[in-house]
């Protein structure tokens, strides 16, 4: 149960009206008895009096009391509805909101080992789940506790003997139907919980990479695997079906023992006078109608593991420390950003060799640079630790003097730029994903920065209410990546951090994105990651990567002159120009016009 007590604190908020669900549920549930307990008795009470009782029988009193308990039932079943699931659906939504709130922090650390599916069944399959805790559990149990009591306390008064039986027996079910079911239903709950997790990550898997499926001829065995995982789901919840219908079985028989016991008892006469009285009826109809209010809980519990299980996948996640924590204050945002790095090293977990090792960088606020280097030699890393996806092991790295981790979050975040390699695109208008950089920005703006980046043709049609579509699938990998482009422009940030933003363009707008770039980076400090060599000699410093450690840095110029690694990575390029030169010359007319191939 201690898996529960996060959760159970947040009904806290909720909890006047979730008591007011739970009155309401008792008071239809009291009503539902009397109207048939009050219309057994005025049915054998009439019986008995036959015609003689024309002018002896109170008919007007009981056919009242018939009305309004059924005109309280309907009106109460109607509120309780209302009341509990407008309180249950304000408690997900706050759950949801807690558990989201607890995990947005872990990213990236904490949570890398989770796959992004798995997260995303735990955040909302496992939310909903605990909602049985209240409508299940919580309320159909302090439901026929009350009503029972209740019952009890109002057949006592005609006759205690029958009274009281029939009260033992019910609280003696209260007290033994939930350990019992919980018991039985436990491991049917907890298999229900990972198997539905499994089968959703199964096919959220076979969905996405159903094209590569196809093209190897994967997709039938994976299909085949899908197929087992359902059954299996299958098969557990038809023991939990089996599980609720021996629960209301048993729960049936009990109903019908009870009744001949309480028929037994006041055979005698209600009240002991020995005497045969339409009473009978009442308690008779008593007894079923209470029973009734059993019946939900005959079956709760068996749900109880399944909340449990879900409650402890979801504490095996939020329950994790953050990575990174960011002070709650820190220094105002700058207009512009100056940035050191002294001897940073950093490994990802569960990596012997680090990915940064004693890499040690300058950067003066305005100054343009590219950090170049073969994959894996720590670029993109050099990156997170700068926006703190990640903290470095060892040294600091300081914005303006002022060591990272005493910025707030709000504050790096509004300094920042960042136009990462796998550019994000909402299920949302194209105005909504530009506005995500710049809330306050007109549609004017937004057209300028969109021709500034060669996506003008975007517009033609619904303009900015053009629906993107999950992922941006109705744009190429170019356009998505001029798309991330167009939000660093209109995120007016002193800081820029360009992660490939190049990659997957053509010639022509590679060189007009690099010159974009260059003019409207003027005054800002601009960190470019690239594999590229192509318009380097813009920037003001190149610095080349290896092993998480800087081996060269300089101008263009300077670098070529040295004669080191930049040198060598730009011999293969002038080959390939040489020979794109050759065959034009060979291939052209002799009276063509030469063409400049240098470009």
């Amino acid at each position: 149960m201690r898996a529960l007590l996060p959760y159970l604190t947040l009904y806290r908020r909720h909890g006047g009206q979730l008591a007011l669900g739970v009155a309401l549920a008792i008071v239809t549930l009291l009503a539902s008895i009397g109207l048939l307990t009050l219309s057994g008795w005025f049915l054998a009470g009439a019986a008995t009096a036959g015609a003689a009782g024309l002018y002896s029988f109170n008919y007007m009193l009981p056919a009242a009391g018939v009305r309004g308990a059924a005109i309280t039932r309907t009106a109460g079943r109607w509120a309780e509805r209302v009341v509990s699931h407008d309180a249950t659906f304000r408690v997900l939504q706050h759950l949801r909101l807690y558990t989201f709130s607890r995990i947005l922090p872990l990213s990236p650390g904490a949570i890398a080992r989770f796959r992004q599916a798995e997260l995303l069944n735990r955040l909302v399959a496992d939310v909903d789940t605990l909602d049985h805790l209240y409508l299940r559990v919580i309320s159909p149990l302090a439901g026929a506790l009350v009503v029972t009591l209740a019952v009890t306390a109002g057949l006592c008064l005609l006759d205690p003997r029958s009274g009281l039986a029939l009260g033992t027996v019910m609280l003696v079910i209260l007290a033994l139907f939930p350990p019992l079911f919980y018991r039985a239903g436990k491991p049917v709950g907890e298999a229900l919980t990972a198997l539905r997790a499994e089968y959703r990550l199964r096919l959220n898997a076979w969905l996405s990479g159903n094209a590569e499926l196809m093209l190897y001829g994967a997709a039938e065995r994976y299909r085949k695997q899908l197929d087992a995982t359902e059954q299996r789901w299958q098969g557990h919840q038809r023991r939990q079906s089996g599980l609720g219908a021996g629960a209301q079985s048993l729960l049936l028989l009990l109903t019908g023992l009870t009744l001949t016991l309480v028929l037994w008892l006041a055979a005698g006469g209600v009240g002991g006078d020995g005497s045969s009285d339409p009473l009978i009826a009442l308690f008779a109809f008593a007894t079923l109608a209470a029973f009734e209010a059993l019946g939900p809980v005959a079956g709760a519990f068996q749900h109880l593991g399944q909340v449990m299980a879900s409650a402890a996948r979801l504490n095996v996640v939020i329950n994790q420390s953050p990575e990174v924590v960011f002070p709650t204050a820190g220094p105002a945002p700058a207009a512009s950003v100056a940035l050191s790095a002294s001897r940073v090293r950093f490994r990802y977990p569960g990596q012997a060799a680090p990915t940064i090792d004693e890499l040690s960088l300058t950067v003066a606020a305005g100054e343009h640079i590219a950090l170049l280097g073969h994959t894996g030699s720590g670029k993109s890393t050099l990156l997170q630790l700068l926006t703190r996806a990640w903290d470095p092991e060892e040294g600091d790295i300081a914005l303006n003097g002022v060591p990272l981790r005493e910025w707030s979050e709000s504050a790096l975040r509004e300094m920042t730029a960042v136009v990462p390699q796998r550019v994000h695109i909402f299920s949302a208008t194209l105005r909504d994903n530009l506005r995500l950089a710049a809330q306050d920005v007109d549609d004017e703006q937004l057209c300028a920065v969109l021709r500034q980046v060669g996506l003008e043709k975007l517009l033609v049609g619904e303009g900015f209410n053009a629906w993107l579509g999950e992922g941006g699938r109705a744009l190429s990998g170019g356009e998505q990546r001029r798309m991330g482009i167009a939000r660093a422009l209109l995120h007016a940030a002193p800081l820029w951090l360009l992660d490939e933003p190049t990659e997957g363009l053509d010639a022509v707008t590679e060189q007009q994105i690099l010159q974009l770039l260059t003019t409207l980076g003027q005054g800002r400090t601009v960190i470019i990651v690239t594999h590229r060599l192509r318009g380097l000699e813009r920037l003001d410093r190149i610095c080349i990567m290896d092993r998480g450690n800087l081996i060269e840095q300089g101008s263009h110029q300077a670098l070529m002159a040295q004669r080191g690694l930049y040198y060598h990575y730009h011999r293969p390029l002038e080959r390939e120009t040489r020979r794109r030169i050759a065959d034009a010359r060979r291939s052209r007319p002799a009276d063509c016009v030469q063409t400049d191939w240098s470009n």
